[in-house]
């Protein structure tokens, strides 16, 4: 099967718009200290920067279960294959969680004693496709239906009291609920990402990889109208303020921060609306750029096409930038802070905005050779198998 180049440069657009989000995390002065997406403290540039960020997610989680679809449908498949290809969704899955356990928590925190754990993307992702390597023996489409139950349904587990069982509440955690666990004084751990809400999402994701299958013609359109009322479904729910997510919008200070609130949707745990509009962005992007072939869409695919590669470089060259940040705004190696869930970055410093971009900009360049390099090195030794996980 041809590959959809479409899903690469999609991918690849997320990716680097994915680094500013952590550049300004680990960067901005009032990052620290202020919710980019409160009201009452942010302005239009902070909040709009932090926003975009939130089609990163949904977007690697939904084409994580599309390319997982179109590799178990690859032509000549056969029921041999379609097993051998679980058997890679399983063992890949697991190796992201590993991967989420170790390399990547380290590049959060620097911290050898590994006193934060905190689990993002990567965790949801590879627990998806454990999951995935199982249900994926259904027909595609009972397998969206399965993600479209979760999407729409699982905002009704909001009504579900909190634990008090420590056990039974970092279970709901694990599956349903963004928390917290302060374990010792030093050590904690962050449930940032719930496994079945973004399962739902991915599960969407693989039955879609049918539509993937078709000729450029007859997906574009689509995915287009998919996208459009997807969007439109979103704009009626939100409205409506009665369902979708539990931070409803309100009418505030100016017109220009009541659409802020009409779009400052839920991502911890995704919310139905949450989903619904940043999916929808993602499907009408995919539709306009589908068949594309110039030098912005040759570009992104160099990092679409290396996910894994790109994201655990990404965090160190990010977290050593901060680190370099504070050395040449005076502070010493000593006065970087530690414990559980502390970046390591000094009380008082910081960059401004525009500086965020500049920084994120250059580690973008920076990456662009490397992921080309690691591209090519991969595409030419197939026989190394590990390559395959990252």
């Amino acid at each position: 099967m041809k590959r959809v180049t479409a899903i690469d440069i999609t991918r690849g657009l997320v990716m680097v718009i994915m680094a500013l989000d952590h550049v300004r995390d680990l960067l901005h002065t009032p990052a620290l200290t202020q919710n980019p997406t409160d009201l009452a403290t942010t302005t239009p540039a902070i909040f709009m920067t932090r926003w975009i960020t939130h089609l990163c997610a949904p977007t690697f989680v939904f084409l994580s279960g599309t390319s997982a679809y179109l590799s178990l449908r690859k032509q000549n498949a056969t029921a041999e294959t379609n097993k051998t290809a679980r058997r890679f969704l399983l063992k890949r899955g697991l190796v992201l969680i590993l991967l989420e356990l170790t390399v990547i928590n380290f590049a959060f925190w620097f911290d050898i004693r590994f006193q934060s754990l905190m689990l993002q993307v990567i965790y949801a992702i590879g627990g998806g496709l454990v999951i995935l390597s199982v249900v994926s023996k259904l027909p595609a489409k009972q397998v969206g239906l399965i993600g479209l139950m979760i999407v729409f349904g699982h905002n009704i587990l909001q009504l579900v009291p909190a634990f008090t069982n420590p056990t039974a509440k970092l279970l709901w955690a694990l599956f349903f609920r963004t928390d917290f666990f302060s374990v010792s004084p030093t050590f904690a751990l962050l449930v940032a990402y719930p496994l079945i809400p973004w399962l739902g999402i991915m599960l969407v994701g693989y039955a879609c990889g049918q539509l993937m299958e078709r000729s450029m013609e007859q997906r574009k359109p689509l995915l287009l109208r998919i996208g459009v009322g997807a969007l439109a479904l979103f704009v009626l729910l939100r409205f409506l303020n009665l369902y979708g997510d539990p931070a409803p919008w309100t009418p505030q200070k100016s017109g220009l921060f009541t659409f802020l609130s009409f779009i400052n949707v839920t991502k911890y745990p995704p919310s139905l609306l949450y989903a619904l509009l940043m999916l929808s962005l993602m499907l009408v992007f995919l539709a306009a750029i589908d068949g594309a072939n110039n030098r912005f869409t040759g570009w992104l695919t160099v990092y679409g096409k290396v996910p894994m590669f790109y994201y655990i470089l990404h965090w160190y060259l990010v977290h050593l930038s901060m680190i370099g940040m504070s050395l040449l705004q005076g502070y010493s190696l000593a006065d970087l802070p530690s414990g559980p869930l502390n970046f390591g970055r000094p009380p008082g410093a910081g960059v401004s905005l525009e500086l965020v971009y500049v920084v994120w900009l250059g580690l973008v360049v920076l990456l662009y050779p490397l992921c080309k390099w690691y591209g090519k090195y991969k595409a030419a030794h197939t026989e190394i198998g590990w390559l395959r996980y990252v």
